[in-house]
């Protein structure tokens, strides 16, 4: 346990505090969060049964759309139950070795998103720029190799994190700012030195997510210089297939990077400010995402549409 003495010790467990300053308000603030977490499980879900029932959707685009599905599904299980756990039965204790594996899950998992989204990147810019030789490129066996390369990449990088908050001793204090146990929020609760600890966050933001939104935003110039080239109607149809990934690029970028820069530069900011960053990070992508890819895509739409409607028939019929 955490020691009121100020002595240095192992942690054994810690305590979410959910919404600092509203917590009468926290109780009723979990039904709407509820339903966006609903909504993006079903959301995601139904995008990942549409591409698998439909043979006619197992190209390349829709493959790495059904990976970002699967992932955004992870990722906000992985926090959105606990959050919800705080709100409702005021569960606000997390034990280390569990707070260190969601730490983990939410990295990693982050990690792995942003490398379907360069996944799709490219493959937007080998079928505009390079449409004979797609097929070629992305063939089953690649994309397979793409997605594990993604999950590996994702779990090896985001490793290190626990290992080091597990060598590090605690005091004063067990109790976390955030809603779930984030990197940040936990290495600045150790009495020892953190140096090692904040250099590899910033490699691995620079390595991952930084390099990964240079290589997009490049694949999209490429893109954008070639598609400039075509005539209006060929233009009309490329910039249809980029618009839905590149508001997924947006609504998972931007929040991240905002996420991060309020946490190593944002000091004088409201603690709330962090936090509600945080989980409009973790919730905001998986509820949107379905919701852009199910009305900006044609094929997605038609074969949801189809869908429902066979459903009603049918409930007609059994009438």
């Amino acid at each position: 346990m955490l020691f009121p003495n100020g002595n240095e010790t192992s942690a054994t467990y810690f305590i979410l505090i959910g919404l600092p300053g509203i917590e009468a308000a926290q109780f009723w603030l979990a039904f709407p969060l509820c339903f966006l977490y609903l909504v993006a499980v079903l959301g995601n879900l139904t995008i990942i049964y549409i591409i698998k029932t439909e043979r006619s959707l197992h190209e390349p685009m829709y493959l790495f759309l059904c990976m970002l599905s699967t992932t955004d599904i992870l990722i906000s299980t992985s926090s959105m139950p606990k959050m919800l756990a705080i709100f409702w039965f005021n569960a606000t204790t997390i034990k280390f070795d569990a707070c260190l594996v969601q730490m983990f899950a939410i990295h990693s998992l982050s990690g792995m998103e942003s490398t379907v989204l360069l996944a799709m990147a490219f493959d937007r810019y080998v079928a505009i720029c390079h449409p004979l030789r797609h097929a070629a490129v992305f063939t089953s066996p690649r994309i397979s190799k793409i997605g594990l390369a993604a999950v590996i990449r994702g779990a090896v990088l985001m490793a290190p994190l626990p290992i080091f908050i597990k060598r590090l001793p605690f005091c004063h204090s067990n109790i976390l700012s955030h809603s779930y146990c984030l990197h940040q929020d936990v290495m600045k609760l150790a009495c020892a030195d953190i140096h090692i600890n904040v250099i590899y966050g910033l490699i691995v933001i620079i390595t991952a997510i930084g390099l990964d939104s240079v290589l997009i935003s490049l694949s999209y110039l490429l893109i954008l210089k070639t598609v400039l080239g075509l005539t209006r109607e060929a233009q009309s149809k490329a910039f249809s297939t980029c618009v839905s990934h590149v508001c997924a690029v947006f609504i998972f970028f931007v929040p991240f990077i905002g996420l991060s820069m309020v946490h190593r530069f944002g000091k004088r900011t409201g603690s709330n400010l962090h936090i509600i960053m945080a989980n409009v990070y973790l919730i905001v992508p998986p509820v949107l995402n379905p919701i852009v890819y199910g009305v900006k895509t044609k094929q997605i739409r038609q074969r949801i549409i189809h869908h429902f409607r066979s459903a009603s028939g049918s409930s007609d019929l059994e009438a």
